[in-house]
């Protein structure tokens, strides 16, 4: 998969994302999906913090590393932590040393219009890069908690803005996040790229969750956008379980697994 290709999707089938922070699970996901994304995501469902601020550039670069080697077939993005594109100069560092030291076919990073200056200089110097618009996690602490937008006219004429100036700034496509429905097909509509939404209706080019959501291994909370194809935990803990009584009563290691 290519980002062409991708982009050739728009409007006529619908483009499917999924995380994955290791090459166990990407290569299970490879080509199942058009895109595979190395969320910094995995900060809250893999590494317990309440929120992905955290996350550092070489965490990131590990995990993509990682992916990288699980997958031979689908695009793989690496999201960008924060504080790593604050401006021109630092964004370009970070993601050169991303693309070096990963693998990655492309970035992710959040904000609107107020980004559009970063992404030029990564997209004239050959990075691809994919928008994010509405609810931004990294935004958390600033926002006081996770929002969902496009709820009123102007909330809705911000984000179509947000999304064409980060078209014209050179984004192969745009995730939505947490907007309301209505709004999310209005900014679909809006823009030459696709769009991906999560939490954001059905009328994107295309959906993404995050893994240990969507399969059921976190369950600490579910979001309302979150449905769940798997209960992994409730598998997991069954077999562990059993694992633990065979070994209690020496059903296991039995002859036909023995040496």
């Amino acid at each position: 998969m290519n980002i062409s290709k991708i982009q050739a999707m728009k409007s006529k089938e619908k483009i499917v994302m999924i995380t994955a922070y290791d090459a166990l699970m990407a290569k299970l996901f490879d080509g199942e999906v058009e895109m595979i994304l190395v969320g910094d995501s995995l900060n809250m469902s893999f590494g317990g913090e309440k929120d992905t601020l955290s996350v550092t550039l070489d965490e990131m670069i590990y995990h993509t590393k990682a992916v990288r080697r699980g997958v031979k077939n689908s695009l793989v993005i690496c999201d960008m932590p924060f504080g790593s594109y604050i401006d021109e100069k630092e964004t370009l560092k970070s993601a050169v040393k991303i693309y070096k030291e990963s693998g990655a076919d492309a970035i992710k990073l959040e904000g609107g219009k107020e980004k559009a200056k970063v992404i030029r200089e990564l997209t004239k110097n050959s990075i691809a890069v994919m928008g994010h618009i509405g609810l931004m996690p990294q935004f958390v602490r600033a926002e006081g908690g996770y929002k969902i937008k496009g709820k009123d006219k102007e909330d809705i004429k911000r984000l179509i803005e947000d999304a064409k100036v980060l078209e014209d700034a050179g984004v192969f496509c745009i995730v939505i996040e947490g907007v309301k429905s209505e709004a999310a097909k209005e900014i679909t509509k809006s823009v030459k790229v696709p769009t991906i939404g999560i939490g954001s209706g059905k009328d994107t080019d295309g959906q993404v969750l995050v893994w240990s959501d969507a399969f059921g291994f976190f369950d600490e909370f579910k979001p309302k956008f979150v449905k769940r194809y798997l209960e992994g935990a409730k598998l997991i803990r069954g077999a562990l379980k059993e694992f633990r009584n065979e070994v209690k009563s020496e059903a296991f290691p039995s002859e036909e697994y023995s040496y």
